[in-house]
């Protein structure tokens, strides 16, 4: 039995390196600027958690007295590419737009490290933040992400702390419902690049590998209750991606609650992730500025 189940995992293991080696010489990795770097402790002693940590203007960080804002940001991965620091001129920019101090965090990934130990991340760097009083004003903290970490974002807003932790919730082009098959997604429109159902096939095998409730909530952000959400969210989702759909008909059904504000945008022929590689005059540079600019808006709120 063990042999089998390290096969298994070997088989995936092989599968990870082949697709972080082909994204990373395709995407030319990722160069991060934070101000700082912090490493915040996790559940486990012997390990920390990186986070890359922005902060506001000097000028209005001095004109204000008393703890900030924060945002806390989980990149996307699919739960098995590393990504980290892929965020970084969203997190830049909503540290100088907003006045928001914004962190973001590096999250274990699969298949070394599967479900739940992106979660147990995610759970303990927030709860590090709920703790600092003196650092962050807790009646304005928010959380946001892209792709699989937007799926971590929300599963924080609503499953993992009690209602009203957060104050808005950001998620762009995330996975609100995994338990469907990726052959049967359909992007909202023909034509991009849409992720191969090979590829969100090897995601699922790396992050999911023991038995789960296939209605957990911290895996399934859409079977979550949704009075637990904040009262402000943004989703952001992308016409040629297949995840669209449900990231969609998820932001609807938050919109039902009209005491909730609510934004959601579907960006018009762009593919999943488009803006992380978006040059600057081209249709998905315009998109991204868009998206940014609601993200920046609602933290104002």
């Amino acid at each position: 039995m063990w042999l089998l189940a390290y096969l298994a995992y070997l088989r995936l293991k092989i599968g990870a390196i082949i697709l972080r080696t082909l994204i990373r010489l395709l995407s030319g990795g990722w160069i991060a600027n934070p101000d700082t770097i912090h490493h915040l402790p996790s559940r486990d002693p012997q390990r920390r958690i990186k986070v890359h940590v922005y902060r506001p203007p000097l000028k209005k960080s001095r004109s204000r007295s008393g703890p900030g804002p924060v945002l806390i940001n989980f990149h996307g991965s699919g739960f098995v590419i590393p990504a980290h620091g892929s965020d970084d001129e969203f997190c830049r920019e909503m540290s100088q737009r907003a006045n928001y101090t914004v962190l973001d965090v590096q999250y274990r990934l699969s298949p070394e490290n599967p479900f739940p130990a992106a979660v147990h991340d995610t759970e303990d760097v927030l709860k590090w933040v709920l703790q600092q009083p003196a650092l962050f004003d807790l009646s304005r903290v928010a959380v946001s992400g892209f792709s699989a970490g937007g799926t971590l974002a929300l599963v924080a807003a609503s499953t993992l702390f009690p209602k009203g932790t957060f104050r808005s919730v950001m998620t762009f082009y995330p996975s609100t419902e995994g338990h469907l098959d990726p052959a049967s997604l359909i992007a909202p429109e023909a034509g991009g690049r849409p992720i191969p159902v090979s590829t969100m096939r090897l995601f699922a095998s790396c992050y999911i590998q023991t038995e789960v409730d296939s209605q957990d909530p911290r895996l399934i952000p859409s079977f979550a209750d949704t009075a637990l959400f904040p009262k402000n969210a943004l989703v952001i989702t992308a016409g040629y991606d297949t995840l669209a759909a449900e990231g969609e008909r998820f932001a609807k059904q938050l919109k039902k609650d009209t005491r909730r504000h609510v934004v959601y945008r579907r960006m018009a022929r762009c593919n999943h992730g488009w803006d992380k590689k978006a040059r600057i005059g081209t249709h998905e540079w315009e998109q991204k500025t868009q998206a940014y600019d609601l993200a920046a808006e609602m933290l104002r709120l």
